[in-house]
């Protein structure tokens, strides 16, 4: 079950990690940008913030969920390294272009307030992670990691809310209020029953065999 888990997160997030590449095959104009404004589109400080952040957010999408695998970190640690490393400095770029853009997201104050907050999480998880394995914590930096990219997966359950609030609903703004919020709060519920999930394992008791 875990690896076909696995599996289903890495093929997710291998075609919403390599999605930003559309806006460069055809008219951007399309998706999300359609509810934008012609003069945001047209601003110069917004477009650097708004490539930055789906582009390195792409690349940690693409490459973040690899970390997760035991076998990697076996065979070849310097791989391992390699992959946190890029992931890292994507990820802060990525985020703090993220939080310039969402205090002009569509929707309003709800919606600023759900991706703002997103990126502070995505951000601070991150950073203590590498910290935390800075310091030679490896079991935390896990833990954080496991978060850090439970919010970058917020880019793939987007695509999957979004359609069906809309949908159900039957407008698009209301759905993006509140996939604002949805796209990242049940990654994070899961990310913590993973957490504890392991925390158990690691204090269960070994049996007496003698």
């Amino acid at each position: 079950m875990k690896k076909a888990s696995w599996f289903i997160i890495g093929i997710l997030s291998t075609l919403v990690g390599l999605y930003p590449s559309i806006y460069f095959l055809i008219d951007r104009r399309f998706g999300l940008l359609a509810s934008k404004s012609a003069e945001l589109l047209s601003d110069s400080v917004w477009n650097i913030a708004f490539y930055g952040h789906i582009l390195l957010g792409g690349l940690a999408l693409l490459i973040g969920w690899l970390q997760f695998s035991k076998k990697l970190r076996r065979k070849n640690i310097k791989i391992h390294r390699t992959i946190g490393k890029i992931y890292v400095v994507s990820v802060l770029i990525s985020g703090v272009c993220g939080l310039f853009i969402a205090l002009y997201a569509t929707g309003g104050i709800i919606s600023i307030l759900g991706f703002f907050t997103l990126g502070i999480i995505w951000l601070s998880t991150t950073i203590l992670g590498f910290k935390a394995v800075k310091n030679g914590n490896v079991e935390l930096h896990e833990k954080f990691m496991i978060f850090s990219y439970a919010a970058c997966f917020a880019a793939v359950t987007l695509r999957i809310w979004l359609p069906v609030l809309t949908g159900i609903m039957g407008e698009f703004i209301g759905a993006y209020r509140i996939v604002s919020w949805l796209c990242w709060i049940p990654n994070i519920i899961v990310a913590i029953l993973i957490v504890r999930n392991k925390r158990t394992r690691t204090k269960k008791p070994v049996a007496n065999t003698v």
